[in-house]
C-alpha cells in the first residue's frame, strides 16, 4: 500500500480494494490494448476499461499522497480516476510505448490532482476573503447609516471603506444573495449585524 496508512480513510476501504484488484498488467498485455485503441479497433473502448482498472491504483495512492493538502481523499480519488482515463487514451494516440503507460499516467494524475488542490485553496482563500469584506461591509454599514440617518449610497460605502465602488457594490449584492439563499455559513455574523442595527436605531 506504497507505505501508506490506510486505517483512517476506512469509509474508502472499498475504492482501495477495488483499485488494487487490478495490479499492473505484463508489457505485452498493455502493448496489445495499446494497439486496439491506437488503431480505434471495435474492442478499442473495452481495452482502454482495461488499462485504466489496471492503473486506477496510481490515483488512489497520489490521492492518498494529498490527504491533508484540504481536499477530501474520496474526491481526489475520482478526480484522479478521471485524469487516468484521460491519460490511457492520450497514451494510446500517441503511441507510446508500454512500458511507460505507469509512469505517463501518474504524471497526468500528479498534474491533475495538484491543479485541483491548487483550485480548492484558491477558492477557500476566496471564500475567507469575502468573509471578511462582508463583516467590515457590516459595520460599517450600521456606523454610517446611524450617522447619516439613511443608508449609506455605494459610493460613501467604498469612500468610507476604501474600496472601489465596483467592489462594495459586489460584496452588498452577495449579502443580499447570501440572505436570500439563508447561506449558513454567513449568518452568525449577518444577524449579529442586524441585531447591532436594530440596537442603533
Amino acid at each position: 500500500m506504497s507505505g501508506l496508512d490506510w486505517a483512517d480513510d476506512s469509509p474508502l476501504d472499498a475504492l482501495a480494494a477495488q483499485a488494487r484488484s487490478f495490479p499492473p498488467l505484463p508489457d505485452a498485455d498493455v502493448a496489445v490494448l495499446l494497439g486496439r485503441i491506437h488503431d480505434r479497433a471495435t474492442d478499442a473502448t473495452a481495452a482502454t476499461a482495461t488499462l485504466v482498472r489496471h492503473n486506477l491504483a496510481v490515483a488512489l495512492d497520489a490521492a492518498l499522497e494529498r490527504r491533508d493538502r484540504g481536499v477530501d481523499v474520496g474526491d481526489l480519488y475520482q478526480e484522479g480516476s478521471v485524469a487516468v482515463v484521460t491519460a490511457v487514451d492520450e497514451y494510446a494516440r500517441r503511441g507510446g510505448e508500454p512500458a511507460g503507460l505507469r509512469d505517463y499516467v501518474r504524471r497526468v494524475v500528479d498534474l491533475h490532482l495538484d491543479a485541483a488542490v491548487e483550485r480548492e485553496a484558491e477558492e477557500k482563500a476566496a471564500g475567507e476573503a469575502f468573509v471578511r469584506d462582508a463583516q467590515r461591509y457590516e459595520l460599517v454599514e450600521v456606523e454610517m447609516r446611524h450617522r447619516l440617518g439613511r443608508a449609506p449610497t455605494s459610493v460613501e460605502m467604498a469612500a468610507a471603506l476604501e474600496w472601489s465602488v465596483e467592489h462594495a457594490e459586489t460584496v452588498a449584492e452577495m449579502l443580499v444573495e447570501a440572505r436570500a439563499l439563508n447561506d449558513e455559513s454567513l449568518l452568525p455574523y449577518l444577524d449579529d449585524g442586524d441585531a447591532a442595527g436594530d440596537d442603533e436605531e
